[in-house]
C-alpha cells in the first residue's frame, strides 16, 4: 500500500543519517585531540638523531676517552642544560619573548684585541729553578732522567740532590754556591768529564759524593766532612789524584774507586776508613806502609775490614808485612 511504502522510505533515510553522523564524528574527535596537544610528538623526537644512535657497551670506550675527559671539556663553555618535558618560566616583559620565526645563529669568536695579555717568552731550561724541572720534596731535589745538561739552580735549603741518568757534562764551582746544608750529591750515569777544583770543597755539610758511571779523569778537592766517595766506572788514572788526597779526610769511611785506571793504592789512608774498593784497575805493587805503620807492630786497624784488590795485576803474597795490622786480608790474588 501507499502507506507502507512511505514507512519503509523513512526507515532507510534514518539508517543512512545515523551512518553519516558516525563517520563525521571520528575525524572531529581526532582533530580535537590534536588541537588540545599541538605538536606533542614533534617536541619529543625532533632533536633525536636515531640514525647515529648506536652507542653500546662494546664501543663506549672507543667513542669516549675517559682518561682525557677533564682535559677535553671546558665546563665553563657549555650551554645550560634544558630538561625535556619542562616549561620555561614566563618572562615578566612580553617583549622578551623570542621570535620563533627566526633561527638562532652560532656565536662567532672575536679576534684578540691589543689589550689581551701577552704570553712571556719561554725561559731556557738551564735557567729554570730545579723545582720546575724536577721534583722537590721537603729539602730533597729529584732530577733523575730529566734530560739535564747542567746542574739547575737549587733552593738554598737543599739537603739531598739526585740528578742521575742525565747528560750533565761538567760541574762548575758556581753550581753549589751557598748550599751550606747539602749532604748528598748523586750524579750517577751522566757524561761528566771534568769538575772545577772547588766544586765540592766549600760545601761544609757534604757527606756523600756519588759519581759512578761518568767520564772523569781527575778528582776535585773534597771537603773534610766527606764520609762516602763513590767514583766507580770512570777514567781516573793515578795522576788524576792529588798527592795525599785522602790523608786529611778524618770522616771518610767508604772509598770506592773500582773500574778506573789507577796504577797504585792512594796512600796514606785515613784511620776512619772502613771500606776500600779498588778492583779492576792497573795496580801492580804496593808499599809495606800502605795500610800499616811498619815501625809500629802493635798497630791494629779494626775499622778497615773491607779491601778489594781483585782484578788487578798484583800478587798480594809478595807483600806479607803489609797486612799485619788489618783484621782481614785484602781480597785479590795470592800466588
Amino acid at each position: 500500500t501507499l502507506a507502507g511504502c512511505r514507512m519503509r522510505t523513512l526507515a532507510w533515510l534514518g539508517i543512512a543519517s545515523l551512518c553519516l553522523g558516525a563517520a563525521w564524528a571520528v575525524p572531529a574527535k581526532e582533530e580535537k585531540r590534536k588541537a588540545g596537544n599541538p605538536k606533542a610528538d614533534l617536541a619529543l623526537y625532533e632533536n633525536l638523531d636515531l640514525d647515529n644512535y648506536d652507542l653500546t657497551l662494546d664501543n663506549y670506550g672507543e667513542i669516549l676517552d675517559l682518561n682525557n675527559y677533564e682535559e677535553l671539556y671546558d665546563y665553563g663553555d657549555l650551554a645550560p642544560k634544558v630538561e625535556v618535558g619542562t616549561l620555561a618560566p614566563r618572562p615578566k616583559d612580553p617583549m622578551a619573548l623570542p621570535n620563533l620565526g627566526t633561527t638562532a645563529e652560532t656565536p662567532k669568536l672575536q679576534p684578540p684585541t691589543t689589550a689581551s695579555p701577552v704570553r712571556p717568552a719561554p725561559i731556557p731550561m738551564q735557567f729554570l729553578p730545579s723545582c720546575l724541572l724536577c721534583l722537590c720534596i721537603s729539602t730533597s731535589v729529584y732530577c733523575d732522567d730529566a734530560d739535564l745538561e747542567h746542574i739547575p739552580p737549587l733552593p738554598p735549603e737543599t739537603t739531598y740532590l739526585y740528578a742521575r741518568f742525565n747528560r750533565i757534562g761538567a760541574i762548575r764551582a758556581s753550581d753549589f754556591t751557598g748550599l751550606k746544608k747539602l749532604k748528598r750529591i748523586d750524579l750517577t750515569s751522566n757524561f761528566i768529564s771534568w769538575a772545577d777544583a772547588d766544586a765540592f770543597r766549600l760545601l761544609p755539610s757534604l757527606q756523600e759524593l756519588i759519581l759512578p758511571e761518568n767520564r772523569l779523569t781527575a778528582l776535585p778537592e773534597l771537603p773534610r766532612s766527606i764520609v762516602r766517595l763513590d767514583a766507580r766506572l770512570n777514567r781516573i788514572p793515578s795522576t788524576g789524584l792529588r798527592p795525599e788526597a785522602f790523608r786529611d779526610l778524618k770522616q771518610l769511611q767508604f772509598l770506592h774507586l773500582s773500574d778506573n785506571q789507577l796504577d797504585y793504592i792512594p796512600a796514606p789512608l785515613p784511620e776512619s776508613l772502613r771500606s776500600l774498593h779498588l778492583q779492576n784497575n792497573n795496580i801492580q805493587t804496593m808499599h809495606e806502609d800502605t795500610f800499616c805503620d811498619s815501625q809500629d807492630h802493635s798497630q791494629i786497624r779494626r775499622a778497615l775490614e773491607d779491601i778489594r784488590l781483585d782484578g788487578n795485576p798484583i800478587n798480594l803474597s809478595l807483600f806479607p808485612n803489609a797486612y799485619f795490622c788489618l783484621p782481614r786480608l785484602p781480597t785479590g790474588h795470592f800466588f
